[in-house]
């Protein structure tokens, strides 16, 4: 792939060079430039890529994506000036990837607790449902059958691209993946065609990251700003801050909720160490899941399911025969009465809601120990 293919539809302020030029691969880490990669100089928060053009020049590079172009350069390199680094970088290595996210139904899950759940479950339920499907999560990233290692955050927008790439390749007809803060803060996610948006709550995190609360949740919000007509935004309306995330939003608006009306809602009638009987859109079912936050990330993922085509009676069904996930709620059952509970809870807000868990469960003359 040349230069004028890669930047097809990216503004830039400045061309200086000509854009007949192969592209080998497109690299941010001055360390990993070869000959004839597109070295993008990054605006990071710890350094910036400018100070290592020179560098990326002499390990190969021949085009030079930057938001100022440096004096003094050799006359046979190409720079492409932007106003914005890390938008260009996302949006070059989706094009260089080939669009792939335009070739599949990508939905992200965003929120503070539940998305690796959700977005895990979606997988196991449309593959359950005979597709073909691709999963971005912390724990796992999947290629249909195939396991890849996770980085325990939301891939580098290359890294991303080419993983969908790989999707595509591999005939996946859906792709589920989780939409940290700082994915779409660094706008990773940008160059990603989302058919689909899912928000599931927000409490006060990461703001070692973001600073203010404000600014962690409209970050949040800017991920559904993004979404175009043609997607679905699916809100949990009990939290009260999933009304600010659809806001102008373009796409359809769905909500589900335990507490209020809502196009998705599920009532909780027992529930034990091993499932939980409940009503979902009037219809009684047994699920593998305990807790009520886990009645919540179920709704939202029988809510995606139906606004992406399955029909109720079958998302009832591939709802009932769900797993838990690895490390999130994961009951054990032991010899002698005695029951090991085994979660990530990642924030204070998380480990509550797993201690809650066992008001809701029968556990009289049990003690319970945490650890």
């Amino acid at each position: 792939m040349n230069v004028n293919e890669i930047i097809e539809n990216i503004e830039f302020k400045v061309i200086k060079g000509t854009l007949d030029r192969k592209v080998h691969a497109i690299v941010f880490d001055s360390r990993q430039v070869t000959e004839d990669d597109l070295f993008v100089a990054v605006v990071g928060t710890q350094t910036d890529g400018h100070q290592f053009i020179e560098k990326a020049i002499k390990q190969g590079a021949k085009t030079v994506v930057c938001e100022k172009i440096p004096n003094n350069m050799p006359a046979d390199i190409t720079f492409l000036q932007t106003a914005d680094s890390l938008t260009a970088l996302s949006l070059l290595a989706a094009n260089f990837y080939g669009n792939p996210s335009k070739e599949m139904k990508v939905t992200g899950i965003t929120g503070t607790n539940g998305k690796t759940t959700i977005a895990t479950l979606l997988y196991q339920l449309f593959e359950r449902a005979g597709y073909k499907v691709g999963l971005l999560s912390t724990v796992e990233n999947y290629i249909h059958k195939k396991v890849l290692p996770s980085t325990h955050t939301t891939p580098d927008p290359v890294q991303i691209q080419s993983l969908m790439r790989q999707m595509v390749d591999a005939g996946c007809d859906y792709c589920f993946m989780e939409v940290s803060s700082h994915a779409i803060k660094q706008k990773r996610i940008m160059g990603i065609d989302f058919n689909g948006g899912v928000f599931t709550n927000i409490t006060h995190d990461h703001l070692d990251y973001h600073k203010t609360f404000k600014d962690y949740l409209y970050t949040k919000k800017a991920f559904f700003d993004s979404l175009q007509e043609h997607a679905f935004a699916l809100i949990n309306s009990d939290d009260i801050n999933g009304k600010i995330m659809v806001q102008n939003c373009k796409a359809k608006v769905f909500s589900f909720s335990l507490q209020l009306p809502a196009d998705f809602h599920a009532k909780i009638l027992q529930t034990d160490f091993i499932a939980t009987h409940v009503i979902l859109n009037n219809r009684e079912l047994w699920v593998k899941l305990i807790g009520r936050f886990n009645i919540a990330n179920l709704l939202a993922i029988y809510g995606t399911a139906i606004l992406l085509g399955t029909s109720e009676d079958e998302a009832l069904l591939y709802v009932s025969e769900l797993n838990p996930v690895k490390g999130r709620m994961e009951t054990i059952l032991l010899e002698k009465n005695k029951t090991v509970i085994i979660d990530y809870a990642h924030t204070p807000d998380a480990l509550k809601n797993i201690l809650e868990v066992l008001n809701d469960v029968e556990t009289e003359g049990r003690n319970i120990i945490t650890v």
